[in-house]
């Protein structure tokens, strides 16, 4: 069997490699930072615990079917993995809380009719019937299927699939169909639009400029549940990486890899940054778009290069608080923000140069993560609450400047006050994750979290596809085919094995 050099530890990348291993392939990972996981991370002190990467899991059955795959122990007996519930409450603007049953088409249904107003719920619940249809037409070409240089193959999935409802002077034939704009025309009520742009927000997409198939998000959420692993999201990280060890991957941490090493116009390994060469018959990158032109120029060119815009990133704070959990709280609370337009202005802001450290004209979304979990706290006298909220990237912000970062961070404490009365008198310590602190770890560029591939506007919603330019050259993680968050890149991994044992004639699960 063919050896393969796995260019970085994130969770798209081990994901292949543990496939690979178990296909036979002698597998090798070579990850610059000190540990595995990339995004995924964790914050340990004092006896605290915080995820400082995605706080839920949802499409599990990614990582069941490669946990099954790669072993006879399935995810549950590596993980506990637990269904959250509520899935999520809703704090909006006007104080209106909501909270949503986990994986309840009905309960929803119920919950929205009772806090906003009876004929809410239907009308969400019509918005997520639509929603399935794009699932249905998008699932296999977009999540089980590599993508396809052939233009020809693509150009189906930039036309959106969202069947918008069409009425008189209706979504004018000249302006595209945005979820912006179904969210106005189908839900109508602004906490409904607050509810549904914020699933785009929380994958940093604009809402106002992402296409309508974005509305597969809510239903993939609603449909499969929000999961939590307990210990925490990184608990995902170290099962997949003791798999990948179990299964004799080979990890080399602190090394970097600096150049494609080539042979006849094919991968042949991977130059390090001292110097040596390990060779390979095969490469996998799961690498940005930045690091992957550095070191493979021309990898992956045109619109899949790295002039794409960085995406937003995540700054998250973490706080170790005095004082109980109430049993009654909420796992996740999504509190949204009163000004829609000053926050996306301030997210989207490319173009604008960089943000100098003035006061802040907004207050931010802010998703409170409160998980009821010993292993997260010294001891039940105290509990460990995370939050986060999409922003700028690095770059457009300068998150490196201390006094930018914590002014940010108490405007979204401010913002937590709505959950958490009295929360900065519970406050023992925080510590702040910024932007540049993700590039400075992961090695993204700004800082940047990719979001979800989406099929429609001309397919500027796509990922590079799995297999590049340089013959022998594979992409996995979330800056590839087919997109960002937990589940989007473990099938990646999938993919990209998929490709290598098969053969680049492989068409997916079949």
């Amino acid at each position: 069997m063919a050896r393969i050099a796995v260019i970085g530890a994130g969770m798209g990348a081990m994901a292949a490699a543990a496939r690979l291993a178990v296909a036979g392939h002698r597998v090798a990972v070579y990850e610059r930072a000190a540990t595995y996981g990339g995004g995924v991370g964790r914050l340990t002190r004092d006896g605290f615990a915080f995820d400082t990467g995605p706080g839920l899991l949802h499409l599990p059955a990614v990582y069941r079917d490669l946990f099954v795959k790669t072993g006879k122990e399935p995810l549950e007996r590596c993980v506990d993995l637990v269904q959250v519930d509520p899935a999520s409450s809703h704090v909006f603007a006007d104080g209106t809380v909501v909270p949503l049953p986990n994986a309840s088409r009905a309960g929803v249904v119920r919950a929205l009719d009772e806090a906003v107003g009876p004929g809410a719920g239907e009308r969400w619940s019509d918005l997520v019937n639509r929603a399935r249809e794009v699932w249905d037409a998008t699932r296999r070409p977009l999540l089980e299927e590599p993508l396809r240089a052939d233009p020809a193959a693509r150009e189906p999935l930039g036309r959106d699939p969202y069947p918008a409802v069409r009425r008189r002077g209706l979504f004018r034939r000249s302006a595209p169909v945005t979820l912006a704009s179904v969210a106005e025309r189908e839900l109508r009520d602004p906490r409904l639009v607050a509810l549904l742009e914020s699933h785009a927000l929380a994958y940093g997409l604009d809402p106002r400029h992402t296409p309508a198939s974005a509305t597969v998000l809510p239903y993939m959420e609603q449909t499969f549940g929000s999961w939590y692993v307990r210990g925490g999201i990184r608990g995902l990280a170290d099962a997949l990486y003791e798999r990948c060890v179990a299964r004799k991957v080979e990890f080399r941490f602190g090394e970097e890899v600096v150049g494609l090493f080539e042979k006849d116009g094919c991968a042949a390994g991977v130059e390090l940054a001292g110097g040596a060469v390990a060779e390979a018959e095969m490469v996998v990158a799961g690498v940005s778009p930045g690091r992957l032109a550095a070191i493979a120029p021309g990898a992956a060119g045109g619109a899949d290069g790295p002039g794409r815009p960085v995406p937003p990133g995540r700054f998250t704070v973490c706080l170790a608080l005095r004082g109980a959990r109430p049993a009654a709280a909420a796992h996740r609370t999504v509190v949204h923000g009163p000004d829609r337009d000053a926050e996306l202005a301030e997210i989207f802001r490319a173009g604008a140069g960089v943000r100098g450290p003035g006061p802040w004209r907004y207050r931010p979304t802010v998703t409170v993560l409160r998980p009821d979990d010993p292993a997260t706290r010294p001891d039940d006298g105290h509990e460990a609450v995370t939050l986060t909220a999409t922003v700028a990237p690095h770059g457009q912000v300068d998150w490196s400047d201390e006094a930018t970062a914590a002014s940010f961070a108490d405007r979204m404490t401010d913002a937590a006050e709505a959950v958490l009365p009295g929360l900065r008198e519970r406050v023992l310590w925080r510590e702040v994750r910024t932007p540049a602190d993700a590039e400075a770890a992961t090695g993204a560029e700004g800082g940047g979290v990719p979001a979800p591939v989406l099929a429609g506007a001309d397919g500027r919603f796509l990922r590079p596809g799995n297999v590049t330019r340089v013959p022998g050259l594979y992409l996995a993680g979330g800056f590839a085919h087919p997109g960002g968050g937990l589940a989007h890149a473990g099938m990646s991994g999938a993919m990209v094995a998929g490709l290598i044992v098969s053969g680049t004639d492989w068409r997916g699960s079949e």
